[in-house]
């Protein structure tokens, strides 16, 4: 068996608030294991210095064509403390998850999915890019939307459950561009996330994602406007390639 293909990296988080502008607001370092078989395994450690503080540790199985989720781990602490942790797995016909969190205690979950679950939201910032291969691209710039996506969670930083919570979101493909980040100079995709299905606790503000225009999808820039005014921009990648 041929070993993987490995992205290792870290991504910073910080503020576009005027009072703010620039500052370091959190960051985020990523394992992305291409594995022979068709999957992918992302790792991702993630922290938000904002109050209250939030700590998550991330371990999600993809399906590499398409993003489509197979099982998931995550862990998360919330002001400095322990929220929760859970796991989930998506089978034929239904999704499940074991967790417990300290608001709600001991949950089992299962739901019914007619469909194939297309998208898992476990809230590491990476996990934003790899969404967008849902989109597909023979069909050009454009806006389409998508039912019966997972989330973790519905708070906008992931800082509740995890639980799964059912919702939908259009994805527009804007085009592709040049860009650089700290990371270095790339060519990229643009996308955005726009109108959710309006059973969010609230709103999320227009959000901006620009990923490499290649398979891996890889996040190099994004930002959320409105109240939020937040920026996410890749700041080291290593990529290993497998030996022939």
């Amino acid at each position: 068996m041929s070993p993987n293909r490995i992205l290792r990296g870290s991504l910073r988080y910080t503020s576009r608030q005027p009072e703010r502008a620039g500052e370091e607001r959190g960051r985020e370092f990523f394992t992305l294991s291409q594995q022979p078989d068709g999957v992918d395994v992302l790792l991702a450690h993630c922290e938000i210095d904002d109050a209250p503080s939030v700590t998550r540790d991330v371990s999600l199985a993809l399906r590499h064509a398409d993003s489509s989720p197979l099982d998931c781990a995550v862990r998360l602490t919330v002001g400095g403390e322990f929220e929760g942790s859970g796991w989930m797995r998506f089978a034929d016909g239904y999704a499940e998850c074991e967790t417990w969190n300290r608001r709600d205690g001991r949950i089992t979950q299962r739901i019914d999915t007619p469909k194939p679950v297309r998208w898992l939201q476990a809230h590491p910032i990476l996990g934003d890019a790899l969404l967008m291969k849902l989109y597909d691209l023979a069909q050009g710039p454009g806006t389409v939307f998508f039912e019966d996506l997972f989330l973790t969670s519905p708070d906008h930083r992931g800082a509740t459950g995890p639980m799964f919570f059912v919702t939908g979101f259009a994805l527009v493909y804007v085009g592709e561009e040049d860009i650089s980040v700290e990371a270095g100079d790339f060519h990229a995709r643009h996308f955005q996330v726009t109108g959710t299905a309006g059973n969010l606790p609230e709103e999320h503000p227009p959000y901006d994602v620009w990923c490499t225009a290649d398979d891996d999808y890889l996040l190099l820039r994004a930002g959320a406007g409105g109240y939020m005014q937040t920026h996410y921009e890749l700041a080291s990648l290593e990529v290993f390639e497998p030996r022939t």
